[in-house]
């Protein structure tokens, strides 16, 4: 596996390692845009340093996106404001370079390509498949958001990313 960017805050950056290879599936989302129209997956798989999510988005904007795990298993259009707030059972202040942050459900900024797809994985060190505070099963739920522009990865409560343009519902399979 190729590592091609380390994100301050702990979490990775993985491009070139296969979608679902190297650990059994843990959780998923379908991701879906406004208009109820599929534009992605992910999968969640938990491993000893985190939860790996492995995400593949198309029909998006091309530039950098803010992702984020959301406190609510919900995901109603055309906004999904019903998605909540940032997961952050921990109280901390948003961004992966806030000094006081991050919240749990902070990821890096998907780079979405020219031709509206993105390929990604990312290291979740914060949560877990598990019982616990940090939970991604907790009995509201949690979902998976991008947002329309990218995350200043600083300001709070949410870096600034603009409005939410998908949102997937995670599940176990």
């Amino acid at each position: 596996m190729k590592i091609l960017a380390l994100i301050s805050g702990g979490i990775l950056l993985f491009a070139s390692a296969p979608i679902g290879e190297a650990f059994p599936v843990g959780a998923r989302a379908v991701l879906f845009d406004a208009k109820c129209q599929k534009v992605g997956e992910a999968q969640f798989t938990e491993e000893a340093r985190g939860v790996r999510i492995s995400l593949e988005v198309s029909h998006l904007a091309p530039g950098l996106h803010g992702i984020h795990i959301h406190d609510v298993g919900r995901c109603d259009p055309p906004d999904f404001t019903t998605a909540g707030a940032h997961f952050n059972p921990d109280g901390r202040r948003h961004g992966l370079l806030n000094p006081q942050g991050p919240h749990a459900g902070d990821l890096p900024n998907l780079n979405v390509g020219p031709d509206g797809k993105a390929k990604a994985e990312f290291l979740a060190p914060l949560v877990t498949l598990g019982p616990g505070p940090n939970s991604l099963f907790k009995p509201q739920g949690t979902s998976l958001v991008i947002h329309s522009g990218p995350d200043d990865e600083r300001s709070d409560p949410a870096g600034n990313s603009g409005s939410r343009i998908a949102c997937g519902v995670i599940e176990r399979p």
